[in-house]
């Protein structure tokens, strides 16, 4: 009797055990993104020069897109507290809670001739990201030595991702999408 009432006391207490053990909370990922918001670097380097930066507004994500007259280098892309001009070193005035300094391994100038090949008319306002969930500003922040420096600035700090893409042609992008959420 003493065997049937210790079985019947660990049934219940194991049933008891389940019932109450709380399970794990795993929120499912925002769109499916698996994204962090650490530093994203390429070490490549590329001959080519930058001649466009652009944006776009997606579902989950807003997009900035450099456009590259021939193969994409690398790039360092990471949350800073201030984004620096190249070279000088001087603050960029940056709209949002967040910045992500982007820096691109191209030039902004054709190495043959030297002259330009992006040279934005208003280097505060790069693309109008007016009504976007998530960029708040786009901003040259220069170019020096075979890199092209440009800020982003973000409503917070955000989940993103970084990639090239080849094409148009001979060209290439560098792609940086910056979640709406974590």
């Amino acid at each position: 009797m003493k065997k049937i009432h210790a079985w019947l006391a660990a049934i219940l207490l194991a049933a008891g055990l389940g019932l109450v053990t709380p399970s794990m909370a795993s929120a499912a990922p925002y769109c499916g993104q698996v994204w962090g918001s650490l530093a994203k670097t390429s070490a490549a380097m590329s001959a080519a020069s930058v001649f466009n930066v652009r944006t776009g507004q997606h579902t989950c994500f807003d997009r900035l897109v450099v456009d590259i007259n021939g193969p994409a280098g690398g790039y360092n892309v990471q949350y800073v507290s201030v984004v620096t001009e190249d070279a000088s070193g001087r603050p960029v005035p940056l709209r949002g809670g967040a910045f992500l300094q982007v820096v691109v391994h191209a030039n902004d100038y054709d190495i043959n001739t030297g002259l330009p090949t992006y040279s934005p008319s208003n280097k505060n306002e790069l693309a109008n990201v007016s009504g976007y969930q998530t960029f708040r500003q786009v901003a040259f922040a220069g170019g020096f030595e075979g890199y092209t420096r440009l800020g982003l600035g973000v409503r917070a700090r955000l989940p993103f991702r970084v990639f090239t893409l080849a094409g148009p042609g001979t060209g290439s992008r560098l792609v940086i999408d910056v979640a709406h959420r974590w």
